[in-house]
């Protein structure tokens, strides 16, 4: 029987791009909702749905800094509130809602479906310390920080007795919610593609400026969004100078765009991150070996994934990327930090390589030996994937898993 779906992410599709496909192919109606620009940017991921979107003006905030996020998020919140009434005027009554809660585009949906069954992405809860603040001593924080990071839980906590279901990706994200909370929050991964993100003895690309690039080559490959600390940049680049210099034949790709930071803050010195640590490094580093590739179309990212004869990932204790769990599926030896969220899916020397994320030195050696021994660690990338394929694979284990949340099932 189909029913109907409103699917909400400012970011449209964001998480819910493989359970909107799946839920149009099997009949259901599904609206998508969000931000206008963001929804014409992403037009046509998700074909057969209806998107209907929200404006933001500009303005003036006199709010506390503290309570300034609440102040976007009720501004987030009256702008869908009044799409879904106009939905509800259209005749489009939703059985299921499922939205990601941060952002506060879920806060008042019950008043204008209250027999809607609402189902909420909890993404993180932020903690003052034992997470990502303070974590990294190159950028301490302070008492203004910590309590600042007190209010951005407010939406979510608002959002939560609202919801008839809600969930969050990992375990470990899981943990982060206080005790008295995490009863009532399932844990569902939105899933990887294990058939797109594969192993190719063939991949190969080309850059924009004739370089060649293909499997089977020393390539060593790293991918920041937003080339910033929070997922290691810092570490890495200070590891490159020594890597280069013993492995004499190897090439670097990193992929990310420069200056955009979503998480953590720019320099403040004006310059970008790479900018920064590329004048940190000096002369130490040989650039005719290292490509930064910018951002570029999913295609290209599998192929790099799919070349890497060894992949770094980094980050804070923070929510893991995509990127690391694609890296795995593609058959990467993936030399990732000894922080929770990598440490739940990469086990050391089992399916992957951890380093402490602050030792610079034992990243280079680690770096170094994976680039000149890749039969040593063939077993390791087979684990990878395997692991992967057994508990994340989109189409068998994760959208399947979130449509039954979804259902109630």
């Amino acid at each position: 029987m189909a029913r109907n779906f409103l699917l909400i992410h400012p970011n449209f599709p964001g998480q819910f791009l493989h359970v909107a496909r799946r839920l149009i192919a099997e009949g259901h109606e599904v609206v998508g909702l969000g931000e206008a620009g963001n929804l014409k940017r992403q037009a046509g991921f998700v074909r057969g749905a209806k998107l209907v979107g929200y404006s933001l003006k500009n303005r003036a905030s006199k709010a506390h800094h503290y309570a300034r996020l609440f102040e976007d998020s009720t501004v987030r919140a009256q702008a869908t509130l009044q799409l879904c009434l106009n939905l509800k005027k259209e005749g489009f009554r939703p059985d299921v809602i499922a939205g990601h809660t941060g952002w506060g585009d879920m806060l008042f949906l019950r008043e204008v479906f209250p027999q809607a069954r609402i189902c909420g992405y909890f993404e993180y809860y932020y903690r003052p310390e034992g997470a990502d603040i303070g974590f990294d001593p190159e950028f301490p924080v302070t008492l203004d920080n910590r309590l600042e990071v007190r209010s951005k839980n407010a939406t979510a906590l608002l959002t939560w007795p609202e919801c008839n279901m809600r969930w969050t990706p990992t375990r470990w994200q899981a943990s982060l919610f206080p005790e008295e909370l995490r009863g009532g929050l399932a844990v569902r991964h939105e899933g990887i593609d294990t058939e797109k993100l594969k192993p190719d003895p063939g991949a190969k690309i080309q850059l924009p400026d004739g370089s060649r690039f293909h499997a089977g080559e020393e390539i060593l490959t790293f991918i920041n969004r937003g080339m910033e600390p929070y997922r290691g940049i810092h570490i890495f680049m200070r590891a490159l100078p020594e890597i280069l210099a013993r492995r004499p034949q190897a090439r670097v790709l990193l992929v990310g765009r420069e200056g955009e930071t979503p998480y953590g803050n720019n320099p403040k010195d004006g310059l970008t991150w790479r900018e920064r640590l590329l004048r940190e490094i000096g002369p130490g580093i040989d650039l005719t070996r290292v490509h930064f590739l910018g951002r570029i179309t999913h295609e290209a990212h599998v192929r790099v994934l799919q070349m890497s004869r060894a992949h770094v990932y980094l980050t804070y204790p923070y929510f893991l990327s995509w990127s690391m769990l694609e890296a795995m599926s593609a058959g990467c030896l993936v030399i990732g930090s000894n922080t929770p969220p990598v440490s739940e899916f990469l086990e050391h020397e089992k399916n992957g390589l951890l380093v402490d994320f602050f030792d610079v030195k034992g990243l280079a050696n680690r770096a170094c030996e994976a680039l000149a021994e890749p039969e040593k660690f063939a077993p390791l990338r087979v684990a990878a994937r395997q692991r992967v394929i057994e508990e994340l694979d989109l189409h068998t284990r994760c959208v399947p898993a979130l449509l039954r949340l979804f259902e109630g099932s």
